[in-house]
């Protein structure tokens, strides 16, 4: 059996069509919301079994890697978030890189010799990675136009990923990424499955027209704290809203807060784009928090940690 395990952002979704198109096989998938990272726990593998994992972390899954491979499967495993110890076993094959400027879409290009780069270009967009993706372009002598569509493509995909639960999408990542699939490019999917792509399209807009009047909790010049209300278009915006924000004031840090369902708030970070460092390392310093040097997140913040992180937040970027 074959598992296609991956985040149901951009990145993950079109790091996935990239080596499906390459390697095209019978799947179970296995995803969900962008913050639903433990996904290996939902793998049961056996002797024989594939396991691909695609823009998850490693460290987050440990355990249940190590238990998949002491069940016999192989897995293969591509990411750019902090991995911590990776396990030394030869079923296992990493393709890993933590660079700020990379992401798992951009890792399985390389691995594929460009084979499927419009997708790679699209999920680099999708994660902020402008420049990354830019550069990508130049090398397909895409149109100014082309790389507009590429670009709001990956954001849409993205924006699509945020929320408390599947409920708060417009599609559930797996059936988002079984309409793009059949689609070589994402052109052909634009014009071949508008429909799908004109509701994502118009949601984006929607929420961040009602996002854009939002007034910061907190802000100095180097750093911004923004709480957003209790609604489902709030969640659905957090993401791409902080990635927004971070093109519009490069050199300041942003945070912004999402109420969950458990009482507390949902923390999105965005470092700097002058300085993509120390998001990973702030999240992971409270619980339920981790990502990336750029990029991080916390899935529980208690409402009484809000001081304590908005301290630890502007100290972090002074």
């Amino acid at each position: 059996m074959y598992f296609d395990v991956f985040n149901g952002d951009a990145d993950g979704i079109c790091a996935l069509i990239q080596l499906r198109q390459a390697r095209p096989a019978d799947t179970r998938l296995i995803t969900g919301i962008k913050r639903d990272i433990k996904l290996l726990a939902q793998v049961s593998a056996q002797s024989g079994d594939e396991v691909l994992v695609l823009d998850i972390s490693m460290e987050s899954n440990k355990t249940d890697l190590d238990r998949i491979l002491n069940q016999g499967a192989k897995v293969f495993y591509v990411d750019h978030h902090r991995p911590g110890e990776i396990p030394d076993h030869p079923a296992l094959t990493t393709l890993i890189d933590t660079d700020a400027n990379t992401c798992t879409s951009l890792l399985v290009d390389q691995h594929l010799k460009g084979r499927y780069r419009n997708w790679a270009i699209a999920a680099a967009f999708g994660d902020n990675l402008d420049s990354a993706a830019a550069h990508l372009a130049k090398t397909l002598a895409l149109s100014t136009t082309e790389v507009e569509q590429l670009k709001r493509l990956g954001i849409c995909i993205n924006y699509n990923s945020y929320g408390s639960s599947l409920d708060d999408l417009h599609f559930a990542p797996a059936k988002l990424y079984r309409e793009m699939a059949p689609f070589a490019s994402p052109f052909d999917f634009i014009e071949g499955n508008r429909a799908i792509y004109q509701q994502l399209l118009a949601g984006y807009f929607d929420d961040l027209k009602q996002a854009e009047h939002i007034t910061p909790e907190y802000r100095n010049p180097s750093a911004a704290v923004f709480i957003l209300p209790d609604q489902a278009w709030a969640r659905r915006i957090s993401g791409v809203w902080a990635n927004e924000l971070a093109n519009t004031y490069p050199n300041r840090a942003h945070a912004i807060l999402s109420h969950n369902n458990a009482g507390g708030y949902l923390v999105s970070v965005r470092a700097p784009l002058s300085n993509k460092t120390g998001a990973d390392d702030l999240c992971a310093s409270f619980p339920s928090g981790g990502g990336r040097k750029a990029a991080a997140g916390i899935n529980h913040l208690p409402k009484a940690m809000l001081s304590a992180f908005i301290d630890c937040f502007s100290t972090q970027y002074a």
